[in-house]
């Protein structure tokens, strides 16, 4: 199978997982703001590992990843429904720190440059 297919079919099911969340989940264990950050399919298309990203404490972010985990029937339904692929994956959801880590680097070089400007 050739990478584009792969590629597209990932960036498709990122943009479907996105509009699920924001219309379509109702779990009150998903509090605040989660995106869908990356989504990386597998060389058959069988699965899929998808990195969201959640704001909150840690625990909020576990209760979330949870509430996802135990939604991935009918996430994997709804995508079902809204795309045509003979095969849905199967998601597998996993928690995304890139935004937070790069949020602490920016904070650090900000840190940096006001004590230059200092001295």
């Amino acid at each position: 199978m050739s990478s584009h297919r792969k590629d597209r079919v990932a960036e498709e099911i990122r943009k479907e997982l996105s509009d699920i969340i924001r219309d379509d989940m109702k779990d009150p264990r998903v509090k605040g703001l989660v995106s869908v950050t990356h989504v990386e399919v597998s060389r058959d298309i069988s699965s899929a590992g998808v990195y969201l990203s959640c704001l909150g404490d840690t625990e909020e972010q576990n209760d979330t990843i949870k509430a996802f985990k135990q939604a991935a029937g009918f996430i994997r339904g709804e995508l079902a429904s809204r795309m045509s692929l003979r095969f849905i994956p199967e998601l597998t959801f996993k928690l995304d720190h890139s935004i937070q880590h790069g949020a602490r680097i920016n904070e650090l070089l900000n840190e940096q440059n006001r004590e230059g400007t200092q001295a």
